[in-house]
């Protein structure tokens, strides 16, 4: 997931969010431009790590947050 505009903190709110399913990891990537840009976050992305038999309706819910979050910053950027 990747949302250039979104702060830090929000990627946080979001990793923190997800870590509450069981069986996932979440890492917050670094931003990886040398190119300083006031509106852009400080936040390439999440990496999500999650195992092949991860539950159907931990997927579900999975979807359910970051669908959450893409709408709602998104259409504030």
């Amino acid at each position: 997931m990747s949302i250039p505009a979104l702060p830090l903190a929000v990627y946080r709110e979001i990793a923190a969010h997800i870590q509450q399913l069981d069986g996932i990891e979440v890492e917050i990537l670094p931003q990886s431009s040398t190119e300083f840009d006031y509106f852009n976050s400080q936040v390439e992305g999440l990496l999500l790590k999650y195992p092949a038999d991860f539950p159907q309706p931990d997927q579900e819910r999975l979807a359910e947050i970051l669908n959450y979050y893409q709408q709602h910053y998104n259409r504030k950027s």
